[in-house]
């Protein structure tokens, strides 16, 4: 039961800081929003968020797997770095976009999300945001 309340705090941080960050990200196409998102994600994973982006989509499961975490979270790290991607893409950084969309599939294929889905928590965000892309 502990681990249970544990994993939903530490889900709801990570929602409350994403929306946040993702806001200014869209909003006002800020290059440091984007590094706060990519922090999130490293810190709800538990690794550091430079190298575990920087990873191939393989080892990124990898190393989610290995965490503990991945299975708990993988819909909502696969969702932030799938709409990552799109707001990399939108500021023209083509690579990071490219990266983090063949992350966030991986993700997906390996425990079983859709990318594209979002959470229940980001649901009415996504669709404000993002037009339910």
């Amino acid at each position: 039961m502990l681990q249970r309340d544990y994993i939903l705090e530490i889900i709801s941080q990570f929602v409350e800081a994403v929306m946040s960050a993702m806001r200014l990200a869209v909003e006002k196409a800020d290059p440091a929003a984007c590094q706060e998102i990519e922090q999130q994600v490293g810190d709800i994973l538990e690794l550091d968020p430079e190298t575990a982006l920087q990873l191939t989509p393989d080892s990124l499961v990898t190393m989610m797997v290995l965490s503990g975490m991945g299975d708990s979270v993988a819909n909502y790290v696969a969702y932030a770095v799938e709409r990552l991607s799109t707001i990399y893409e939108t500021m023209g950084e083509t690579d990071k976009a490219g990266l983090r969309h063949l992350q966030a599939q991986a993700i997906g294929e390996s425990f079983g999300c859709d990318p594209n889905m979002p959470p229940e928590e980001f649901a009415e965000f996504d669709s404000e945001l993002f037009g339910g892309k």
